[in-house]
């Protein structure tokens, strides 16, 4: 039996058609049958089985998933390859995309309000255990948004990103098990 279905709600989001969600039966604590969730561009979005939920505003869009216990909740947005399992959180206006890994605890790290235009910079866990980082419209790994941020921004701004990437290096690796 589904968990969910896709409701006649829909939402255009940077071009893409997106389908607010109804819980058919109750998902863990977080849904109650009936229940409105959050956006998705397709059942293949969101795994039926399992307590997975997409909550609030947040959106799951391309061929990013949500499995097992995970929650997307707030304003955050999971697209592209992106898969959130386990017993992942991401809320608030966290980025997740790409070919993004989040499984488990602490493999995603975000900051709001940071930088000259007050932003939120998301720093994650891929497949290849590399970590990338999402700024505004940017998107690549840290090395890459370390060097273009010395090009953009004054010391104290670049500062302050740097600062941030390391306590996120510090958050994942701890969580990754690495030394």
């Amino acid at each position: 039996m589904n968990k969910y279905e896709l409701t006649d709600e829909t939402k255009v989001f940077y071009g893409v058609t997106l389908h607010r969600i109804r819980a058919l039966t109750a998902v863990g604590v977080l849904a109650a049958a009936g229940q409105l969730g959050g956006w998705v561009e397709s059942e293949k979005n969101l795994e039926q089985s399992g307590d997975a939920w997409v909550s609030g505003n947040a959106r799951v869009s391309g061929d990013a998933r949500v499995s097992g216990d995970a929650r997307v909740s707030g304003d955050a947005q999971v697209s592209g390859d992106a898969l959130v399992s386990g017993d992942a959180r991401v809320s608030g206006n966290a980025r997740v995309s790409g070919d993004a890994l989040v499984s488990g605890d602490g493999l995603i790290v975000w900051f709001s309000h940071v930088g000259s235009e007050n932003g939120t910079l998301t720093v994650y866990n891929t497949k290849d255990n590399s970590l990338e980082v999402t700024r505004g419209c940017f998107r690549g790994t840290v090395y890459e948004f370390l060097a273009a941020s010395e090009k953009k921004h004054d010391d104290q701004t670049h500062l302050e990103y740097r600062l941030l990437i390391e306590v996120a290096h510090s958050r994942i690796t701890r969580a990754r098990g690495a030394v």
